[in-house]
């Protein structure tokens, strides 16, 4: 097999098992290691290279700022701000919005490209993610506290840690049936 098969294989063998890891261990991810990775995670395709991404970890004793953020808009009873001081580690991935329609979209794909190419990284080094949507990242008393502007959307938390359950693959559909076929 050549170098070059290899590398392809090795790539395929990423994506298809990568899984989503909602369960962690309590060991925390170190910074450089984190910073690493978005370092490797930046060299997605992006129109221009405009680099429309900015990021904000929080790790350690940080997470006690995410959850405060999250009690300022959801009151201090809710799940979530006390689910994230046990995350090891959470990372908010913002996009500079553009108004203009189609550089918003290039950039919006641009930013998902870099997401997953952070989570394909990291699980090449054992670390678990989760990508988290919530409604309460767009909320101002949320957002203020996080230093989060107008004219920045938040694409997501991104959870992550060494895996305590690595979830069992879902079947897929084919790709077959979902292609339209001009020949």
């Amino acid at each position: 097999m050549s170098k070059t098969t290899k590398t392809i294989n090795e790539v395929r063998h990423a994506i298809e098992n990568r899984r989503t890891v909602k369960k962690f261990k309590k060991d925390p991810v170190p910074t450089e290691q984190i910073i690493d990775l978005l370092d490797t995670a930046v060299w997605a395709p992006n129109h221009k290279l405009r680099e429309p991404w900015r990021f904000v970890l929080f790790n350690g004793k940080g997470r006690k700022k995410l959850a405060e953020a999250i009690e300022a808009e959801m009151g201090e009873d809710n799940k979530f701000s006390a689910s994230v001081q046990q995350v090891p580690a959470i990372l908010l991935v913002v996009l500079e919005e553009d108004p203009r329609q189609a550089i918003w979209d290039e950039d919006f794909a641009a930013v998902s490209a870099m997401v997953q190419n952070f989570m394909l990284a990291a699980w090449s080094e054992n670390i678990g993610t989760f990508w988290v949507t919530k409604p309460f990242l767009y909320a101002p008393k949320f957002r203020k506290p996080l230093g989060i502007k107008a004219g920045e959307k938040i694409i997501g938390m991104i959870y992550m840690g060494y895996p305590d359950v690595i979830p069992s693959a879902k079947e897929r559909t084919p790709a077959k049936e979902k292609l339209t076929l001009f020949e």
